[in-house]
């Protein structure tokens, strides 16, 4: 059974709760187990930038059940068979990439929910308790998953109001890198992109959604709290064995 900090998440992330949780990018369970000792909020599985297969996803998201850690993942794309195979083994919700207008905002709220046309339902998995909960029971006791649509290219930005109205939508991430990228801008620090970002915010908070980022700078953090943004997904294990390494070289003197 899971334990308060994973059955508090989801709330905490759709009332804008400060969230700080960290991208898993090595598809390996022991990561997930040694970081769920942290004090992080959460943990992404990357599915979209990380080799994830299927097997890797679903044994580091069984690790983060065992250890009481939040995890989320990010597909490999807005498919409803990629989020089915995140949802059936159990993740509390997805991030789902390129979301680009309203209707694929919807299209990815529609795969996680049981609705016609929607999620596919079976018995046998880990999110429905192997076959111990039937139907009913499951679908009443399993709740929604979370639905964040990331937000990174330009054609998104003219549609905004209606991406963040989408029924079902409960949050908003902002991909600043393939923004940067979509608006043929230099860096993230582009006054395009920082505009763009603001818009963003602005236009999830009115629709009263959470917005969440990536920053390059954690520093950054508390600017990006001022203008809307709740949580934040920084780092990762990669940057952590890197710093930690880095740490040992400067500390020994040989």
């Amino acid at each position: 059974m899971n334990g308060e900090r994973w059955s508090g998440f989801a709330a905490r992330l759709r009332s804008a709760e400060p969230i700080l949780a960290s991208w898993v990018k090595t598809p390996h369970p022991h990561v997930v187990e040694v970081l769920a000792r942290s004090e992080l909020d959460a943990l992404v599985l990357d599915a979209e930038h990380a080799p994830f297969g299927r097997e890797a996803l679903d044994a580091c998201i069984l690790a983060a059940r065992a250890t009481d850690m939040p995890v989320l993942v990010r597909p490999a794309a807005n498919d409803a068979a990629a989020i089915l195979q995140v949802l059936d083994g159990g993740a509390l919700g997805v991030v789902v990439p390129h979301v680009r207008s309203a209707k694929e905002a919807a299209a990815a709220v529609k795969a996680c929910r049981y609705v016609p046309g929607g999620r596919g339902f079976a018995g046998s998995t880990r999110a429905a308790g192997y076959t111990t909960r039937g139907m009913a029971a499951h679908r009443a006791t399993s709740g929604e998953p979370l639905v964040i649509a990331q937000v990174e290219d330009a054609e998104a930005l003219h549609d905004l109001p209606a991406i963040c109205s989408t029924d079902g939508l409960d949050g908003v991430f902002v991909g600043r890198a393939d923004l940067t990228v979509s608006l043929e801008a230099a860096t993230p620090d582009d006054e395009g992109v920082i505009a763009a970002v603001e818009a963003i915010c602005a236009a999830a908070t009115n629709a009263g959604l959470p917005v969440g980022m990536f920053l390059g700078r954690t520093g950054d953090t508390a600017m990006w709290r001022e203008r809307g943004a709740s949580f934040f997904f920084l780092q990762s294990d990669q940057e952590f064995l890197l710093a930690g390494a880095r740490r040992l070289v400067e500390s020994v003197e040989l």
